[in-house]
């Protein structure tokens, strides 16, 4: 027969599981929309929204459209916030889900600049910012939802499978994209073809909410709503008792600038006819589809790496390699050498890169309390990711096309910038042997080592009877 304790736990793995598959499914669905658009402002969004007569200020006002996005993320992250610390974490991924999938619909029935001049990309920005405003919620959302139903031990474990997630939209994201470039010419693909991944998002849509609505709000949460301590304002809580971890959060969080140099720059520096480089786009697009298919194999193992060892260790490895190979994969692609370019994306962001990409998800919400955790992250996160979502523009006028070293160029900013997202990882305290009702709080101990690992080796256990 099984004991009160025994069913306790695997209800409360039952739930972990749940909660983690919610994420997941979620965060790939949502980061599918985020980044078809990252594909097209790279690809043809300079062809199809912008004038035609200065293919450099094409490029940059097309790739300023993509930063225009995280522009909105700040606002976003203070209602989303917000709304999740005192509605719930399953509500608040919910209306980030509507607000993405509509306003990603409606990209793909946009007219062109062609037929309405400067309408079409005033329309697009409106688009972007309503989609930067969804997306804010979102990481902060799942992370703090997979967390708080994580058992002790195996949060980095369980809070890893976001990211994923995150790895597996991009997939697809490219996966949709990749057909259509290869068998359409490019006359059919510009004037039509480009609109189907938009359009595919009612699709992302529906299967997103029934997958949503079907996971139970997290205990800890709920503890914090019957007994009546949801704040007010948990937001002005936030800036009062955790702003020098909100900062930490910044710091950390321009590590965006890895997937920006990969995805965005690269695309538009391997692609576009006026950096002469000359990739194909079906060719080009292989190469993140490679480098994501590896991350989400390595995330994991990353994350179950950061609850035996902590979590800051492997963010500061991951910072500082990533951004010494940031100009190893630019000098792949100014030589036209695939194969390598190949190689050093897989390295850069499908493995190095994840030390932190797999991990931020735990240590971001430890950092914060549950009555402000999911404002305070997201407020933090969305502030460090606007900042380097503005990079591809910078980089685009910095380095536009005919100039010289360009993977040295972007390549010092890029290191530079991840150094200081290690330094500032190595300024935070490790949480990952703090228990979930002490987490945020002043003065919080974790327990000692030899105990700690007596009850994550029991969890391991109980998870692979409740499996059995």
């Amino acid at each position: 027969m099984q004991t009160n304790a025994s069913a306790s736990t695997h209800g409360h793995g039952s739930q972990a599981r749940k909660a983690t598959a919610s994420g997941w499914i979620g965060s790939a669905l949502e980061y599918y929309d985020f980044f078809i658009y990252a594909q097209a402002a790279a690809l043809i969004f300079p062809q199809l929204f912008f004038p035609s007569g200065n293919p450099k200020i094409a490029i940059v006002a097309s790739l300023a459209t993509y930063g225009v996005g995280y522009v909105a993320r700040p606002i976003g992250a203070v209602v989303l916030g917000h709304w999740g610390d005192t509605h719930g974490r399953k509500n608040v991924l919910l209306v980030c889900m509507f607000l993405m999938g509509f306003s990603t619909m409606a990209v793909g029935l946009l007219p062109t600049y062609h037929h309405v001049g400067m309408l079409a990309p005033t329309l697009l920005v409106v688009l972007r910012l309503i989609q930067g405003f969804a997306v804010a919620g979102e990481i902060s959302g799942a992370s703090s939802m997979i967390l708080e139903h994580a058992p002790f031990g195996r949060r980095g474990y369980y809070a890893s499978f976001t990211l994923q997630g995150v790895q597996a939209g991009q997939i697809l994201a490219a996966a949709v994209f990749l057909p259509l470039a290869y068998f359409m010419d490019d006359s059919s693909f510009n004037s039509w073809g480009w609109r189907i991944p938009f359009l595919l998002s009612a699709l992302v849509l529906i299967a997103g909410y029934y997958i949503r609505r079907e996971v139970e709000e997290t205990p800890a949460f709920a503890k914090e709503d019957a007994s009546g301590n949801v704040p007010r304002s948990p937001i002005v809580e936030a800036f009062r008792y955790n702003w020098g971890d909100m900062l930490r959060v910044v710091g950390c969080s321009l590590m965006n600038v890895i997937p920006v140099v990969a995805t965005i720059f690269g695309a538009a520096y391997a692609v576009q006819q006026s950096y002469g480089i000359g990739f194909s786009k079906s060719v080009y697009l292989w190469i993140p589809v490679v480098g994501n298919i590896v991350a989400v194999l390595v995330i994991p193992y990353v994350g179950n790496l950061s609850d035996r060892i902590g979590r800051r260790l492997p963010i500061i490895v991951g910072a500082l390699g990533a951004g010494l190979l940031s100009f190893a994969y630019l000098y792949a692609i100014s030589i036209r050498n695939v194969p390598l370019a190949m190689v050093m994306s897989v390295l850069m962001w499908g493995i190095i890169y994840q030390g932190y990409n797999a991990i931020f998800p735990s240590f971001y919400p430890e950092l914060f309390p549950t009555r402000s955790r999911v404002s305070a992250m997201a407020i933090g996160q969305n502030i460090g990711t606007t900042i380097t979502a503005l990079l591809p523009a910078l980089f685009a006028y910095v380095a536009p096309p005919g100039s010289h070293n360009i993977p040295l160029t972007i390549g010092a900013i890029t290191f530079g910038i991840t150094v200081i997202a290690a330094v500032t990882a190595w300024s935070a305290r490790e949480n990952f042997r703090v228990k979930l009702s002490d987490l945020g709080e002043p003065g919080a101990v974790p327990i000692d080592k030899h105990s700690y690992e007596t009850l994550r080796a029991q969890t391991m256990a109980d998870a692979k009877k409740a499996v059995a």
